[in-house]
């Protein structure tokens, strides 16, 4: 009698903390990625710094290491880690330094002008050195872009990992290391202010229309109509953000 009281006297408990809410909720990849993607972009973790291992962050999350992983895959996905198999798991991004005065006052009108003389020669050089997997990496991310429409943030991340993408696929080192010195520019919360300023599901439409216009002329090797694309881009970029600038 005493151990069929004790039981329905914990099934009571039990019912009560599931009716308030009180058991933790399991966590899943989507929620570790955003985690260490907030983690990368508030400095927590720095350019090419090393990633916790997978048994380390499943044992912290309460996971299995696939989550783990799987949240790692999401992360490399949005261009903002590298996976380096029997290494680790770094990150690509180079985000806000505020010891750079350059990087710290620079605003998001000299950044567009910037990003003006360098992107569209990026896309001459992309039509030269591009290979498949880099059109098809360019692909996954323009999929990605069409499927934010109504995400500020996933479109944002997806963004920056396409114009840097379109960096790499130059092979120029120098040029590499600009377009990520540019984006702890846009890292920035000036320019993430304008950003929830400007881009509504009209613009991002356009911009996802731009990328793809983009793509097509790489792919089919044509330099200069893939340079006057991305022009056309950031120039209706600049006019967005002057608008507000003016307001």
């Amino acid at each position: 009698m005493i151990e069929f009281y004790n039981f329905w006297y914990i099934f009571g408990l039990i019912m009560q903390k599931i009716i308030r809410n009180e058991f933790p909720k399991r966590i899943g990849a989507a929620e570790i990625a955003a985690i260490l993607r907030r983690k990368i972009f508030d400095g927590g973790l720095g350019y090419h710094e090393r990633l916790p291992a997978e048994r380390l962050l499943a044992t912290s999350y309460s996971v299995a290491r696939s989550t783990v992983r799987e949240a790692f895959n999401q992360l490399a996905n949005d261009g903002l880690v590298e996976i380096r198999p029997g290494s680790g798991t770094y990150v690509l991004v180079n985000t806000f330094n505020s010891a750079n005065p350059v990087i710290e006052n620079a605003n998001p009108l000299e950044l567009i002008d910037t990003r003006f003389a360098l992107e569209p020669h990026i896309c001459r050089l992309a039509v030269l050195h591009a290979r498949p997997a880099d059109l098809d990496r360019a692909d996954e991310l323009l999929a990605k872009m069409d499927n934010c429409i109504n995400d500020l943030e996933g479109f944002s991340v997806a963004d920056t990992a396409f114009h840097t993408l379109l960096a790499k696929t130059t092979g120029n080192q120098l040029l590499i290391w600009i377009v990520e010195q540019i984006n702890g520019v846009r890292n920035q919360e000036q320019w993430a202010r304008m950003r929830r300023m400007t881009l509504t599901k009209k613009t991002i439409t356009q911009y996802n229309l731009h990328h793809r216009q983009i793509i097509d002329a790489i792919r089919a090797r044509e330099p200069e109509q893939a340079a006057t694309i991305m022009q056309d881009h950031l120039g209706s970029a600049r006019l967005s953000l002057t608008r507000v600038a003016s307001t």
